[in-house]
């Protein structure tokens, strides 16, 4: 589309109504509907035990936030077919996604295994425990996890491959080159014109390492 044929996004009308959004679909297939279930079923198990990372939603009704998570494949545990525990590792300290759990329990998870096309989704309802036992179970090189969320299953279903597909996620020639992407440092200076990108840069993989976990 060139800049002549550019539509105005700011004055587009959003659809304001469920009818009218459901005109626009065709209804959904069999399988999209049966596939979805209220507890883990083994292959949906399967899925979560080979993923290494998560995308973690939670909400306020005021505010959204997604956190990405991620370990050896297994870090989320599954303690039955409707329970799921996530260690939280070390971050940044914002606890945003717990922040947000205390004020609503309500979250949704995406797992996502390198190579796959397909996903599992996850919604239900957090609770966050600092039970020593339970942060024990998820020790690594003897250091614990500040918390854990205890995630009771309401739903659970795959998403098919075509976003995946489309995007080449996977596809190391479709992968930017490195020295395209801001860095961590950039990224932070770029909100605040003050910050020494090049230092936190140059110190960024050495401070990672050491607090992995």
């Amino acid at each position: 589309m060139t800049s002549k044929d550019e539509p105005d996004f700011m004055a587009v009308a959003g659809i304001g109504n469920l009818s009218e959004l459901e005109s626009l679909y065709a209804a959904s297939g069999e399988a999209s509907i049966a596939k979805e279930s209220d507890r883990l079923t083994d292959a949906y198990a399967a899925f979560i035990k080979l993923s290494p990372l998560v995308i973690l939603a939670t909400g306020t009704g005021e505010r959204i936030d997604t956190s990405p998570r991620g370990d050896e494949p297994g870090f989320v545990r599954i303690v039955s077919d409707k329970l799921l525990a996530l260690p939280d590792r070390r971050g940044n300290n914002r606890i945003d996604s717990l922040r947000n759990i205390i004020v609503n329990p309500s979250l949704s998870l995406l797992f996502l295994i390198p190579g796959a096309g397909e996903t599992v989704r996850v919604r239900g309802r957090g609770r966050i425990t600092a039970d020593e036992n339970v942060r024990a179970a998820f020790a690594v090189n003897g250091k614990l996890p500040a918390t854990v969320l205890l995630i009771d299953i309401d739903r659970v279903y795959f998403q098919c491959a075509r976003a995946l597909m489309r995007s080449r996620a996977w596809d190391p020639a479709t992968h930017a080159r490195r020295a395209d992407v801001p860095t961590a440092g950039q990224m932070v200076r770029s909100a605040y014109a003050e910050f020494d990108a090049e230092n936190y840069d140059a110190e960024l993989p050495e401070r990672q390492a050491r607090t992995l976990y």
